[in-house]
């Protein structure tokens, strides 16, 4: 395989050019283009480094086209004959490149770099990676349109660190619905709310409200972990970090993903910019949030706002004004959901439910006696305290 060839080849890429900035395909140009012997053997030796810490080269570079986008994912519904054209060269160009081999190498040091050819033997070997899956642009164009692109092909979940730079959870948490036990009814509608959004037909913002520890952010977390395989994208944002709300609107307007974005834990104080700022995101408009993009948030309080015992106090104009100011923000979401400790059966039976599903093998009686016990030395009744009472016995177990 000539390399001299595929370094003018790899020059040319057009439609696929950002990939000249990915890890693999720009250490390929480095090696193509070494200049001295020297200069060949530390590329070509980086190269491999960068090979040999992934699970296969051709993987890596499908990714990196996966999350591309480019005149290709601008023009899904009808390319024209150049980008067409253009795309099928640059395929063609990539798959080559990643069937050289150690010994195309060998040969390649033999006519440009002789001096190097008493090192031939101690030239690292190159992995044998998979087949490149794409030779036309009419795969490549099948695997957009079914698999998505862009920025939030990268993962399922993602976070936003204290830059306020978006990042993926490689490791998201893989608690499922199968995992929750009880509140059926307010499961019901986050899903079928969501699977609303997922088939692009009208769906709401979601505010689950209600006591701590009764499942409303697991309920989320499950939701878009379960839905992930349909394309279903979260982003984690802290109610501080609200200001990058817009950076995910101008992600998010041209992804082909329907995008949640979630708030644990959202309350404001009266004088909190991000209550305005907030307030004009979810009613979108010329600056709003983009149709792909709904906020669930979870709170221990219906109306968001801390209220005081004078917020009820002066003539009623004043009052009615401030009680309006409090409810503004909760009255745009569309649906609200009140997520409330347990009674005793409920309780009892979620903690049958959860040890039935870690198969604890203990008389239901006395597992009622004793999760009774557990709730009553710890915060009360709730799903986060069945579930901790569950691991607990399990510890005994093994004692």
């Amino acid at each position: 395989m000539d390399i001299n060839s595929l370094k003018i080849r790899l020059s040319l890429l057009s439609s696929l050019r950002n990939l000249l900035d990915t890890p693999i395909i720009s250490a390929y140009k480095a090696v193509f283009e070494s200049k001295t012997a020297q200069e060949f053997a530390n590329n070509y030796a980086s190269l491999c480094h960068k090979i040999y810490n992934t699970d296969d080269a051709c993987t890596s570079v499908l990714n990196d086209i996966s999350c591309d986008e480019n005149a290709l994912t601008a023009n899904l519904e009808k390319p024209n004959e150049y980008i067409v054209n253009s795309v099928t060269l640059d395929l063609q160009t990539i798959g080559e490149i990643l069937k050289l081999k150690t010994k195309d190498f060998n040969k390649y040091i033999k006519n440009t770099f002789p001096e190097l050819i008493s090192c031939a033997d101690f030239l690292p070997s190159l992995p044998k990676c998979r087949e490149f899956p794409f030779s036309e642009c009419s795969e490549l164009l099948e695997h957009y349109k079914t698999n998505g692109f862009g920025f939030f092909a990268k993962a399922s979940s993602f976070t936003v660190n204290e830059n306020g730079k978006i990042l993926p959870v490689l490791c998201p948490d893989a608690i499922t619905l199968q995992d929750l036990k009880g509140y059926k009814r307010q499961r019901e509608q986050v899903i079928a709310n969501t699977l609303a959004f997922l088939n692009k037909k009208p769906a709401n913002n979601i505010l689950l409200y209600g006591d701590k520890g009764t499942g409303k952010s697991s309920t989320v977390k499950a939701v878009a972990h379960d839905y992930a395989d349909k394309g279903l994208k979260i982003i984690e944002l802290s109610p501080r970090q609200i200001h990058v709300f817009p950076k995910i609107c101008e992600l998010a307007k041209n992804s082909p993903y329907r995008i949640i974005v979630f708030m644990d834990d959202l309350s404001f104080d009266r004088e909190d910019d991000n209550f305005a700022t907030l307030k004009a995101f979810i009613e979108g408009g010329l600056t709003g949030k983009p149709e792909n993009v709904l906020l669930y948030a979870t709170s221990n309080r219906r109306h968001l706002i801390r209220e005081s015992f004078s917020d009820r106090q002066g003539d009623d104009i004043h009052v009615r004004d401030t009680l309006e100011t409090i409810t503004s923000l909760s009255d745009r979401f569309g649906l609200e959901i009140t997520f409330s400790v347990p009674d005793k059966d409920e309780y009892l039976y979620i903690v049958s439910e959860l040890a039935q599903s870690y198969n604890l093998d203990i008389e239901q009686d006395k597992l009622n006696m004793l999760a009774e016990r557990f709730a009553l030395r710890r915060n009360g009744r709730s799903p986060r305290t069945a579930q901790q009472f569950i691991r607990y016995m399990l510890t005994q177990e093994n004692i």
